[in-house]
């Protein structure tokens, strides 16, 4: 864990749970994305210091915790710039978003942990054209996700899939939009480059098979819903049934994970016209259309 991979002349990636890149200019790095916490911090200064590297500026994809919670520590050490894209950039800054976001409300001390909640870092909204590397819009696993293209044609795609190992055991990836996920899949499906990184699967020359399969995968989770949906439905009696056809393991962050994402997809199908939603004794019933 933590090995630094050399994807191109000079573009690397450390194996990390969530990839973080590096693009070498010279004796200076900018990172794209800073890992989960303080000791990925300490893992990617090592790497710097032993090869004699100054961090520059980090580059965040969006604003899980995962991806920024190397930032306060990297920034601290070295007073490099961040940059995050659009409201990404509120969620860095304050990182008492995501879990307040997730739970719908001030979120409870078990969801106030590193793995929904960073550490806050100084952060600029990140502008396009001003940055080195190509910056990629992919909405719709969160609000404003983006990739970067470095100069080596090498493609960080952060978030936007998921590997099918992860996608065949817990069959639900979390989402934020589902219209706009499925527009960047179908981007993505279409993508050329020397190399693509995503942040939580291997590295591949050809990443059309995998965006279809993510995909499929939407599609397949909607026609679920809808199955669970041929009777009216209160929104915790859908998460209860979907958790127990997918043999999904309830507990309070995958009820706030899980149950976001339901709610995503249950606003996609309401706004396609393919469900209902009513109100019946203070109720709110979802149904089939």
């Amino acid at each position: 864990m933590y090995e630094l991979i050399q994807a191109a002349e000079h573009t690397y990636y450390i194996e990390s749970p969530a990839k973080i890149g590096l693009v070498q200019t010279g004796d200076t790095v900018a990172l794209i994305d800073s890992g989960s916490d303080k000791e990925a911090g300490r893992k990617v200064r090592q790497h710097l210091d032993a090869r004699g590297l100054k961090l520059s500026a980090i580059y965040n994809t969006h604003s899980n915790a995962d991806h920024i919670g190397g930032n306060q520590y990297l920034q601290r050490q070295t007073g490099c710039a961040v940059y995050a894209p659009g409201v990404e950039a509120a969620f860095t800054r304050d990182p008492i978003l995501e879990p307040s976001f997730l739970y719908g409300g001030c979120p409870p001390k078990p969801l106030r942990h590193k793995f929904l909640l960073a550490q806050p870092s100084g952060v600029q909204v990140l502008d396009p054209k001003a940055c080195p590397l190509e910056v990629i819009p992919l909405p719709g696993h969160f609000f404003d996700m983006v990739g970067y293209r470095t100069e080596d044609d090498v493609v960080f795609l952060a978030d936007c899939l998921s590997s099918r190992e992860t996608l065949e055991k817990y069959r639900v990836s979390f989402l934020y939009d589902v219209a706009a996920y499925l527009d960047t899949l179908d981007r993505v499906a279409a993508m050329e480059a020397a190399l693509f990184v995503p942040a939580h699967t291997a590295a591949t020359e050809d990443i059309a098979p995998l965006a279809r399969y993510n995909r499929d995968q939407v599609y397949a989770v909607a026609e679920d819903l809808l199955d669970l949906l041929a009777e009216p439905l209160v929104f915790e009696e859908v998460l209860r049934r979907l958790f127990r056809r997918y043999h999904l393991t309830m507990d309070l962050q995958q009820y706030v994970l899980v149950g976001s994402t339901v709610k995503s997809y249950l606003a996609w199908l309401l706004d396609g016209g393919r469900v209902t939603a009513a109100f019946d004794d203070c109720r709110l019933l979802w149904r089939k259309a």
